[in-house]
């Protein structure tokens, strides 16, 4: 799947909360329901919960979220904690312009009666209709109010991608272009989408992070084979002495790597199709004492409590370098970084 193909989904209601399934009787805790939440606490649960995935920019799991369920009965005896909820609800949805689908949109009744959630009733003894903008339903101001918010309208601009590779306990490849053959057989293997490339990688955990940020994600030239690099034939220069180094040649960068037992095995370089190529001014990043992330830290955590080495977003991984002397196990220990 396309790292720009994916959107988050949640779902809320009153009766349920961050730790209650909804339930009544049999299977009920003491945990707060959303409707026993104040506006305030609210917003905090909705974005420590779902939200934050679409509101915190340039995180490798920054993406879209819909709300695609949510509702409130129309008719009835509707508690007061209820409606309170439906109001702060609405007025989060408007706040943050969140995408939204309603639950159900449609329902039936019989003689006035019947299951009141849907914004549409058809009353199937009466043979009329009994909805939202019939006259007898409490929420129709408020959905009105909701539709009629101010929000953003037209394209959306693109933003960078963040993605994180996870090999804790298999394969985590997500290159098409990589996927043709296996590159490594037998080794633990981590690859970045086609549209972006490794910016990033940690020390024990091996996890990476990749991004499209600078170069776009039109870097790939998918017509030139890759390169997988198990020995030092492409070192330019001795960017870690003493440490061995995996390096790609001119033109290429790291867009996978792989790991056997705790060492490192190898990279996947890509060749690139960008105009004039690769630049080739480069500096090492160590990260064997200590984290050394530039640009803020751009992408955020993505090997909690584990070191964590990082390039510049104007910069790209061209080389990782790891050795086995002493108490090291061929952990990633430096990453050469050229611009």
């Amino acid at each position: 799947m396309g790292s720009d193909k994916l959107v988050y989904s949640a779902h809320f209601y009153s009766y349920t909360g961050p730790n209650h399934s909804g339930a009544n009787g049999i299977g009920e805790t003491h945990d707060p329901r959303y409707r026993d939440l104040s506006a305030t606490d609210l917003a905090k649960v909705i974005e420590q919960s779902a939200t934050f995935v679409a509101l915190r920019n340039d995180f490798h799991y920054t993406r879209p979220i819909w709300i695609s369920e949510f509702g409130i009965p129309g008719r009835g005896i509707i508690g007061a904690t209820d409606i309170s909820w439906f109001d702060n609800f609405l007025g989060y949805l408007k706040t943050n312009d969140l995408d939204f689908a309603y639950w159900p949109l449609v329902g039936f009744l019989e003689n006035g009666y019947g299951n009141g959630w849907a914004l549409l009733n058809w009353d199937r003894q009466r043979n009329v209709s009994d909805g939202l903008y019939d006259g007898n339903d409490w929420r129709r101001d408020r959905w009105l109010e909701l539709v009629n918010a101010t929000s953003a309208s037209g394209p959306i601009g693109n933003s960078t991608k963040w993605s994180m590779l996870n090999v804790d306990y298999s394969d985590y490849a997500k290159s098409h272009f990589l996927s043709k053959s296996d590159w490594d057989v037998g080794a633990r293997k981590a690859a970045c989408n086609d549209d972006m490339r490794l910016i990033g990688i940690s020390r024990k955990m091996h996890r990476g992070l990749c991004t499209d940020a600078m170069y776009g994600g039109q870097l790939l030239d998918s017509s030139a084979p890759s390169v997988t690099v198990t020995n030092e034939r492409f070192v330019s220069t001795d960017w870690a002495a003493t440490f061995s180094k995996l390096e790609c040649p001119a033109n290429h960068y790291v867009i996978g790597y792989a790991i056997r037992g705790a060492r490192m095995s190898s990279v996947s370089c890509a060749k690139t199709k960008r105009e004039g190529g690769l630049g080739g001014n480069g500096r090492t990043i160590w990260f064997d004492k200590g984290d050394n992330r530039a640009d803020g830290n751009l992408g955020g955590e993505f090997a909690l409590s584990d070191y964590k080495g990082q390039c510049r977003t104007n910069e790209y991984v061209a080389g990782i370098a790891y050795t086995l002397r002493g108490l090291n196990s061929g952990w990633p220990a430096a990453i050469y970084c050229k611009s």
